[in-house]
């Protein structure tokens, strides 16, 4: 019984560790990229028949997560509550979404490649979750990289969920049936937050679904269908900081909403990575290296340089960052992965372009061990954190 028992307790740390670590996201794409060379026809089927479900249904509370960061960024104590405060981080993040946009195009122009034009956007992501866990590993504790990186990923995820809506259509666009149906979304989720309503399910199916209906019937892409309803939702007044454990207990409909899907979204990576990231070896090509190159030299470069231009401004770096640590940082956020691949499907029809761009997308996680390595080489230090 006790040996019974300690095997439930390290089967449960195991899991634990597996979904603070967004390991069965990694899990899913090895699984893909393991069954789409071993047996390509057989995976094909598969996925096929699970893409709707996985991209447009399941991934809308993927982003409903991110948007809860967001908004509570926004709240009193908030990273983005003073712009002052959020001022270079932002700046910063916009440098990481422009200079690996503007790399990305410039190579495939360069290259004759015009039919990858459409993907300019797959560099400007940044994987969060990855790169949070990748600076904890390069920075000491308290180091401000950590919040300063928190905070450009929040701003990154902003930025991508506007560029999504606006420059990746699902569909024939029909602004009529999406201003009818998101208008409806909106007065529910106004009403029921007028109301008090404080149970997250009616939010979720009620505006939620017509918010949905609005983005498919729109030609917008659904998966962002939670974004403009989850504002709505009764939230905390202060923000207690990403990733505080302190919002484990907290009572409001946002907080719960938050418990209830963190396991069930990881569970969903997993069948994301599973449906989208299976691309043959030989897939690798130029496509591949446009987006590494863009999202491995242009996040840093982009970064650094946006951060420079707002200390020129008179803005100051949280923490007082030094330009050493924000180019780290850079390389870090050039962990795309997980958006980056979501923008890949977004852009390009299945074919080679498509697994190209994956594979660069999958690829990424090469910035890990360099900024690891850079890292060490920077001798990088707990106490060595003066002004710019």
């Amino acid at each position: 019984m006790n040996a019974a028992t300690g095997r439930r307790g390290r089967l449960g740390e195991w899991w634990s560790v597996a979904i603070d670590n967004s390991l069965l996201l990694i899990a899913g794409a090895v699984t893909a990229l393991v069954w789409a060379n071993v047996s390509p026809a057989s995976y094909e089927s598969f996925t096929h028949v699970l893409h709707f479900a996985v991209n447009d249904i399941g991934m809308v509370f993927f982003f409903a997560l991110a948007t809860k960061e967001i908004v509570e960024a926004t709240l009193p104590g908030g990273a983005l509550a003073s712009p002052r405060e959020a001022a270079v981080p932002v700046l910063a993040a916009l440098g990481g979404m422009a200079m690996p946009a503007t790399l990305y195009a410039v190579q495939a122009q360069a290259m004759g490649r015009s039919e990858l034009m459409p993907g300019w956007a797959i560099p400007c992501a940044t994987d969060i979750a990855f790169s949070y866990l990748t600076a904890r590993l390069v920075f000491p504790a308290r180091h401000p990289a950590i919040p300063f990186l928190l905070l450009l990923a929040i701003a990154d995820d902003a930025l991508g969920l506007i560029i999504l809506a606006l420059f990746y259509p699902s569909g024939p666009l029909s602004l009529p049936r999406f201003i009818v149906f998101m208008g409806l979304a909106l007065l529910v989720a106004r009403s029921l937050r007028r109301r008090r309503v404080r149970n997250f399910w009616i939010y979720s199916v009620i505006a939620g679904g017509l918010s949905w209906l609005a983005l498919y019937l729109g030609g917008f892409h659904p998966a962002l269908a939670l974004v403009p309803i989850l504002p709505f939702m009764p939230h905390a007044e202060r923000d207690l900081g990403i990733f505080d454990p302190r919002e484990h207990g907290l009572p409001d409909t946002m907080n719960r909403f938050e418990r209830w899907w963190r396991v069930p979204v990881q569970v969903i990576l997993f069948f994301f990575g599973l449906v989208n990231a299976g691309v043959p070896a030989s897939s690798v090509g130029e496509g591949t290296w446009i987006v590494l190159s863009s999202l491995v030299a242009g996040k840093p470069a982009g970064i650094l340089l946006f951060t420079f231009f707002g200390v020129a401004l008179g803005l100051r770096a949280p923490g007082g960052l030094k330009y050493r640590d924000t180019f780290v940082l850079g390389v870090v956020a050039g962990i795309g992965f997980t958006v980056a691949l979501f923008f890949a499907t977004a852009s390009f029809e299945p074919g080679r372009a498509l697994d190209e761009a994956k594979m660069g997308a999958l690829l990424s996680f090469v910035a890990a061990p360099l900024a690891l390595g850079i890292g060490r080489l920077m001798g990088l230090k707990p106490k060595t954190v003066s002004g710019l």
